[in-house]
């Protein structure tokens, strides 16, 4: 029986795909091993948000020959899509899978398997529907994970993303839905909702939204939270917020992308909203969800990013205090206007920047978490770290809980006694 591995970087949308991608070889007769492990077939996963996510890729390509220099090496995901050609010069690599073909995974390596030669696969281009990826078993038993969405239309000005996923796509509601009830049979309690803009569901000419969706779920039995990823901020506006402050089961975490903090910097950016849109939305949020957590993505060292325009920046991170926040540099990938601005930031200033905002977020998080210090929270446990178990509240803070016992999987009543290193140390009150 042939063995195949997986490696996966990037965004949640590119592990649901990887466990996709897993279970149509498991289908077809393979057995699905560790990357570290032997195996016939390495399958790496790309991401392209970075030359470091490019450069990433390549490393684990070659990392995958070295375990098996025989070994047949099959690259797909967004770097495979935007750079097809470079990813197929590199020794060892015998097929390149885009945006498509990703549910024939299994039948393209079985047809291709023993030639000595680089194949691809016979079409790379762009499908214009839904592709047809879908999760029968999750490895985890906590929560599970359902792609609703695909592709992009914003086009930012430093982004590669709509160039490697195409336009807006969205799932069938109903199709969705029923996945929710199956995942519910086989005994999750969480599902989370991801996609590649999960804010332009339904946009794409159908007769139902985002909003809908999140109604429709809510009424799934044996579903007890709900959650979003990543979710652009001007699709919160009042109507919205409204409508899904009465999802019962809609846990209290948003992640709004900011970006940046300045509204001359968002302009180059190419970003629909102005830092007031963003307040205000929060705000909205606040408003609704008494306890909701706000994170975001911060960019540093944007092109023209002035020690000015970076002062602004930090000055409403402050002012919005979010939860937490994931910081990055400013990474130049060709093909996008950015990557022609003038005014490129050298490199020691962003690492200078990231340290600002990296200060500035860790406190604003500290001060989120203490204000739930002393009190008790509803927690969902789902692995081991050592001598504590890990798990999350509704908002998304992290809880570990000493204890010898495995309750994966299982909700808890939890005194939130102490702060360590962002995490709370918590106490099993019931």
């Amino acid at each position: 029986m042939k063995r195949v591995a997986f490696y996966t970087l990037g965004c949640k949308v590119n592990q649901y795909e990887t466990e996709a991608m897993s279970e149509i070889f498991e289908k077809n007769g393979y057995t699905v091993c560790d990357f570290e492990d032997f195996a016939d077939i390495y399958v790496i996963n790309t991401c392209t948000v970075t030359s470091m996510s490019d450069r990433k890729s390549r490393q684990i390509i070659r990392r995958a020959k070295k375990t098996n220099e025989n070994a047949y090496i099959i690259v797909t995901g967004c770097y495979a899509q935007v750079a097809r050609d470079e990813v197929a010069k590199i020794d060892g690599v015998n097929l390149v899978l885009g945006a498509k073909d990703r549910d024939k995974i299994a039948e393209l390596a079985d047809r291709h398997f023993k030639e000595p030669f680089f194949s691809k696969s016979s079409d790379i281009s762009y499908t214009h529907s839904f592709e047809p990826l879908e999760i029968g078993e999750f490895k985890s038993r906590t929560r599970a994970y359902i792609k609703v969405q695909e592709g992009c239309n914003q086009f930012c000005s430093y982004c590669i993303i709509p160039y490697a996923r195409g336009p807006i796509r969205s799932r069938g509601i109903s199709d969705v839905i029923e996945e929710t009830k199956r995942l519910a049979k086989a005994g999750f309690t969480e599902v989370t909702y991801v996609g590649i803009h999960i804010a332009s569901y339904g946009l794409d000419g159908k007769k139902y939204d985002l909003a809908d969706l999140l109604c429709e779920a809510d009424k799934v039995e044996g579903i007890r939270r709900i959650r979003l990823s990543s979710i652009e901020p001007m699709t919160l506006d009042g109507e919205f917020i409204k409508k899904i402050s009465g999802v019962k089961k809609l846990c209290h975490h948003f992640h709004l992308s900011l970006q940046s903090g300045c509204d001359e910097t968002l302009k180059r950016m190419n970003r629909k909203y102005t830092t007031n849109d963003y307040f205000n939305i929060v705000s909205g949020l606040r408003e609704h969800f008494p306890d909701v957590s706000v994170t975001t993505d911060i960019m540093v060292g944007f092109p023209g990013e002035t020690d000015t325009e970076f002062s602004e920046t930090c000055k409403f991170l402050e002012k919005v205090s979010f939860s937490a926040a994931h910081i990055f540099q400013y990474s130049r990938r060709k093909g996008t206007p950015a990557d022609n601005f003038d005014c490129q930031i050298p490199s020691e200033i962003k690492a200078y920047r990231s340290k600002m905002v990296k200060r500035i977020t860790d406190k604003t998080r500290y001060e989120f978490m203490q204000k739930f210090l002393g009190h008790d929270a509803e927690v969902l446990l789902e692995q081991r770290q050592g001598e504590y178990f890990e798990g999350k509240t509704d908002n998304y803070m992290t809880v570990l809980i000493k204890t010898e016992d495995d309750l994966s999987g299982s909700y808890k009543n939890v005194h939130l006694e102490s702060i360590k290193n962002g995490s709370f140390i918590g106490k099993i009150i019931d």
